[in-house]
């Protein structure tokens, strides 16, 4: 197994979108990491430290598809439609500085502040906290917040999320987790951007720390031929499932039933089952309410609910089995 080296750079990125027609900024083997350098902040790195928000505002406009500076694709060998390619999240670090934001209409309350708010952030050394205001110090911990497979087709914006994964922005996706996409098109075509120093579940304002990093690792493992139709997040302690929509009532509907499919198909508990399981067991949480009708930007986020499932609740065999499902083939 290799380490292939991805930085960022005008060829390697794109601002705001998955673009089906960028050359495959490396090529790797099933099993191979990519170690991204030095990736950019927002609106193609144009964002920096201490910015005012009169001199962010330009930026939004001049970037329409969105903030966020993806770098890729990385193109996996032999990887085809009805494959699933494990991300790995090995090793990440943040540059040393982030900052919070909203402009005026829009997070979950477009109407309550009629003056935009930005507020920036320095780092420790360690990247272990950073001092907020009044006496308040928050403790870091860094994750992706866009990560996703080419879905096919014409370009995608990094702002959605769906089936290929994308604006996932799930405070667990972090180091220690890793992310099942189902391959959408040949060489999976894997985008990555949108980092931040630590967010809450929710991200009622739009934003949490966002940031760069100064270093990612990811391994990437090629599964062969395993049904799985939606991302899916495996931690030391939970699997996580995501449901998408315009409202949180449908965002939990679609999560929820996406659940009891699953945990139907990969143990074996009957939809029933599964259905008061989830009653019992599985914390459903608001991963993002999204709202940016008011904003720049030409895409609007999902409405997104995640389903925590805790593996804890399955005895060794059941546990093996649900790893071997998600594994199948490889």
């Amino acid at each position: 197994m290799s380490v292939a080296e991805l930085r960022s750079t005008r060829a390697t990125v794109r601002s705001g979108y998955l673009d089906p027609t960028a050359p495959a900024a490396v090529q790797i083997e099933p099993g191979d990491t990519v170690r991204y350098l030095d990736t950019w902040t927002h609106w193609g790195n144009e964002a920096v430290y201490g910015m005012s928000f009169a001199d962010r505002e330009p930026l939004r406009h001049r970037y329409p598809k969105g903030p966020y500076s993806m770098v890729g694709p990385v193109e996996i060998a032999g990887a085809a439609p009805g494959d699933v390619v494990e991300c790995a999240v090995l090793d990440l670090r943040t540059i040393d500085w982030g900052w919070n934001s909203f402009p005026h209409g829009v997070g979950a309350l477009p109407d309550d502040f009629a003056e935009p708010y930005v507020h920036y952030f320095r780092f420790d050394d360690a990247r272990t906290g950073t001092d907020y205001t009044h006496g308040v110090r928050l403790p870091l911990r860094p994750m992706i917040g866009v990560l996703g497979v080419e879905p096919g087709g014409d370009e995608v914006s990094a702002i959605t999320a769906g089936p290929w994964g994308g604006n996932l922005v799930l405070p667990e996706l972090g180091v220690g987790a890793s992310v099942f996409l189902p391959v959408r098109r040949p060489r999976a075509r894997v985008w990555l951007g949108d980092i931040h120093a630590r967010q809450a579940e929710g991200v009622v304002d739009q934003t949490g720390i966002e940031t760069a990093a100064e270093r990612i690792d990811i391994r990437y493992a090629l599964h062969r031929r395993v049904p799985l139709d939606a991302p899916l997040v495996e931690t030391a302690t939970h699997w996580v499932r995501f449901g998408f929509a315009d409202s949180l009532d449908d965002a939990l509907v679609a999560c929820l039933r996406g659940t009891i499919a699953w945990l139907a198909a990969v143990t074996d508990l009957s939809p029933s089952e599964a259905y008061a399981l989830c009653s019992m067991a599985v914390d459903f949480r608001v991963t993002q309410y999204a709202n940016q009708t008011a904003s720049a930007y030409s895409a609007t986020p999902p409405k997104t609910v995640h389903a925590m499932i805790p593996k804890d609740v399955f005895d060794s065999r059941a546990s093996a089995a649900v790893g071997a499902w998600l594994r199948g083939g490889s």
